[in-house]
């Protein structure tokens, strides 16, 4: 069966996160620069089955759009070109980074890893698929 892959895609790195073979846990893959993030995913579908990409949507509290995704519709847009058999889903980010440094917390990670930007918008692509995978 094919992976689901989930995007948390930020100006300076993503974090990716992707479905076990049976689509049922959602773990933390890695975090890709930005700037490499489209050659990355071709390359990880080339090695991969993936059936649909998960990217998360920033809102804002009210429920409009936040200004990050003037920097996601443009992604989406040469993604949908590089690899326009796999589907998009946009699942709603809001409070993913703050739920996942309260993760980290509770885990029991220490404060110098809790810096590390990249660990939490991995931790966040994990938490968006794992919403995903919990209301589809």
């Amino acid at each position: 069966m094919p992976r689901i892959l989930a995007i948390d895609y930020g100006a300076k790195r993503c974090g990716i996160a992707v479905t076990d073979e049976l689509q049922i846990i959602a773990s933390g893959l890695t975090t890709v620069d930005t700037r490499d993030l489209l050659s990355w995913l071709k390359d990880y579908v080339y090695k991969e089955e993936i059936e649909l990409f998960i990217v998360g949507e920033p809102k804002r509290l009210h429920g409009e759009a936040s200004e990050s995704e003037q920097l996601i519709l443009p992604f989406l847009e040469k993604l949908n070109k590089l690899l326009p058999d796999i589907p998009v889903k946009r699942i709603d980010e809001r409070f993913t980074s703050k739920i996942a440094f309260d993760t980290m917390i509770a885990s029991g990670i220490s404060k110098k890893k809790r810096r590390d930007k990249a660990l939490v918008d991995q931790i966040s692509a994990t938490i968006i698929l794992q919403d995903y995978l919990y209301n589809r």
